[in-house]
């Protein structure tokens, strides 16, 4: 409950004698999750959880920063099918790279400021476009988030191997694992998580500012050699020889550089305030950092020969060249970057519970990700983006290469529509007049930021083009047709609550006539002490009580008897035979028909005895009748089911 309600319902409650208001204060009892993920924290807290830039950086650029470690390796795979007149090519791909990154970026400065509550493409989407283009965002993000995790955790697994090559049969229990190391740590807050990732984010950074400064220092004095005994080239996509086709399909590999650059502004709230400014400097310096160090990788890795290779990754090729062997400081290298593409998975953990809450509060996913859990996270969408993205890495064998074609699309499609978005609203911002259904005020820059957002949304389309065209046949028609999947289980979503609402609504609501006789019916599997205490509660909610015990053969039927009229109370008992051995479908049967003649003012009370064993697993060794004809019965009009428990020791 939020802090600036209680006075409301402290009044209320003291106004109405009906109505009472009483707030707990003692902590929830410690269990063996709460000693893994830490101590319940109360709602009041959610103010002190906000991170500000230096830990927002860690926490929303890790992504973006992490593909430093694989973008480059991704343009080298194409291009070296057209061996060193194809390997020129990659520097300046990378450039035009970076150009659209600084678009991309400054059209999501601008988000920012219009949107400081966050939400990025989706809510940009759903105010400017409409519903169907917001579920369109939506599902693309969610499914970018999941491969944000799959991807980069492989990533760092690669980098692994490289260093220890007798690891590669462990590729997918490893990263398993750090999946679930990962959730763990986001489990235990926004905050705490956020000065966790800080320290390894910023190794990385400086290890990689080392390794890049020093080859570029070498490079200068003519001192950077070439790459020593490189590893066997494993992936020729297509027969030797430039072309444009070849060229797009590098440059759309590269790309994926830009994934990640959108995660700020959907976190926006996750920041301390002043949000938007703070959220925008993380920005900047995110797309600095990013920029510097792809560039100086691609730049290096050329000059040096490096060989794109799941054996050994560029990063590491590039590492022992300018350290001149695998001493400590490629060891910091390798260390830094596995545990930057681990951390990479952060941000998806950040922003993938963030916007599947705000996604379910529009009604179309399940409300129960709107929850925040003991930490003051969306736990479900936690462990949900952890079980899906270990799907993946089961599924491709956490093969960074294989996963790289299901990436970007959905990326660039959230950027397209975002961007789109953006330049409905600052169109809307010059002619407030025309925006009576969506009243915004007027912005005197809005031709210049309206141009900015288009460019960018321009630009992103193409690319996203190129690499469904480009990587079709690889895997994007995956994301192509999973978008559009999402999106219908999303309108399925929201038609079921739209139902439901309908059918639990007040209006036009004509009351029930009251209930003036429970008719209980009583299964009971024996005669026993779980039965009398179950029969000793029918007796107290209603006078017609009705025993009715299904007997599989003549002899059970005559134990059941003799002993029910020694223990049955005077009640009666109703023996259904069932040859065929068949217990549900006569209790199912009798009871439904039963429930057919009760007149308006009538209940069917279906008192169910269950015992339960001391021991949790104990339950396996019983048949949980009791269970099952509770759920057969739940969708049988007019009837109620109670569970009596008898607790057995």
């Amino acid at each position: 409950m939020s802090e600036e309600h209680k006075p409301e319902l402290e009044q209320i409650a003291a106004q109405n004698k009906e109505v009472s208001y009483q707030e707990l204060t003692e902590e929830p009892q410690m269990n063996w999750l709460t000693r893994l993920i830490g101590s319940p924290l109360p709602s009041k807290a959610l103010a002190h959880q906000r991170i500000g830039k230096a830990v927002g950086l860690a926490v929303f650029s890790s992504d973006a920063l992490s593909s430093t470690a694989y973008a480059t390796q991704e343009i080298l795979v194409i291009l070296a099918a057209a061996g060193a007149i194809g390997m020129s090519f990659a520097f300046p791909i990378a450039l035009a790279i970076v150009t659209l990154l600084v678009m991309v970026a400054v059209s999501y400065r601008q988000t920012i400021f219009a949107y400081p509550n966050g939400g990025g493409a989706y809510t940009v989407t759903k105010d400017n476009l409409g519903d169907a283009p917001a579920r369109a965002a939506g599902s693309a993000l969610l499914a970018d988030y999941v491969l944000t995790v799959a991807v980069s955790i492989a990533a760092g697994v690669a980098q692994i191997v490289s260093a220890f090559p007798n690891m590669d049969s462990y590729r997918v229990p490893l990263a398993v694992l750090l999946v679930v190391l990962v959730m763990l740590i986001n489990l235990r807050g926004a905050k705490e998580s956020g000065v966790i990732f800080a320290i390894p984010t910023y190794f990385f950074l400086v290890m990689m500012f080392v390794t890049v400064g020093t080859g570029l220092f070498k490079l200068l004095s003519g001192g950077l050699g070439v790459l020593v005994d490189p590893p066997l080239i494993e992936h020729v996509a297509i027969s030797s020889g430039l072309g444009v086709f070849l060229i797009l399909r590098a440059f759309a590999n590269g790309t994926t550089a830009l994934t990640g650059i959108e995660a700020i502004s959907n976190g926006i709230m996750a920041f301390k305030e002043p949000r938007s400014h703070n959220a925008a400097a993380t920005l900047s310096m995110m797309v600095l950092l990013l920029s510097s160090l792809f560039l100086g990788i691609t730049y290096l890795a050329v000059h040096i020969g490096t060989v794109p290779s799941e054996v050994e990754t560029v990063i590491s090729q590039l590492a022992r060249t300018v350290f001149n062997n695998r001493g400590l400081l490629y060891l910091g290298t390798i260390t830094s970057t596995t545990v930057i593409l681990v951390m990479a998975a952060n941000t998806a953990f950040a922003d993938f519970p963030r916007l599947s809450a705000l996604i379910a509060k529009d009604g179309y996913l399940p409300r129960q990700l709107t929850f925040l859990g003991s930490r003051l996270v969306y736990s479900r969408g936690i462990v949900s983006l952890a079980v899906l993205a270990c799907v993946l890495i089961i599924a491709f064998q956490a093969r960074v290469t294989a996963l790289i074609p299901l990436y970007a699309v959905g990326v660039f499609l959230s950027f397209t529509l975002s961007q789109s978005g953006m330049a409905r609203h600052w169109w809307r911002s010059g002619h407030p007049e025309r925006s009576q259904d969506h009243p915004v005020e007027f912005d005197p820059a809005w031709r210049r930021k309206l141009v900015v957002n288009a460019i960018g949304a321009v630009l992103t389309f193409c690319v996203m083009i190129v690499f469904a065209v480009t990587k079709f046949l690889d895997g994007a028609w995956i994301v192509l047709v999973l978008i559009p999947s999402v999106m219908m289980v999303f309108a399925k979503i929201k038609r079921h609550y739209a139902q439901t609402a309908h059918a639990l609504t007040m209006e036009h609501y004509k009351p029930l006539p009251a209930v003036r006789r429970h008719k209980v019916i009583m299964p009971i599997s024996g005669v026993h002490q779980g039965t009398l205490s179950a029969l000793r509660f029918a007796e107290s909610i209603g006078e017609e009580i009705i025993c009715v015990h299904v007997a599989v053969d003549a002899a059970d039927a005559e134990k059941t008897l003799l002993k029910w009229q020694q223990w049955g109370h005077g009640v009666k008992l109703e023996i259904i035979s069932s040859p065929y051995r068949v217990l549900l479908q006569p209790l199912v049967e009798y009871i439904e028909n039963a429930a057919k003649s009760c007149a308006d003012d009538e209940v069917i009370t279906v008192v169910m005895p269950e015992f339960v064993a001391h021991r949790w697993w104990h339950n396996l060794l019983h048949t949980q009748t009791a269970e099952m004809l509770r759920l057969r019965l739940l969708f049988t009009r007019g009837v109620v089911i109670v569970q009596v428990p008898y607790q057995v020791d």
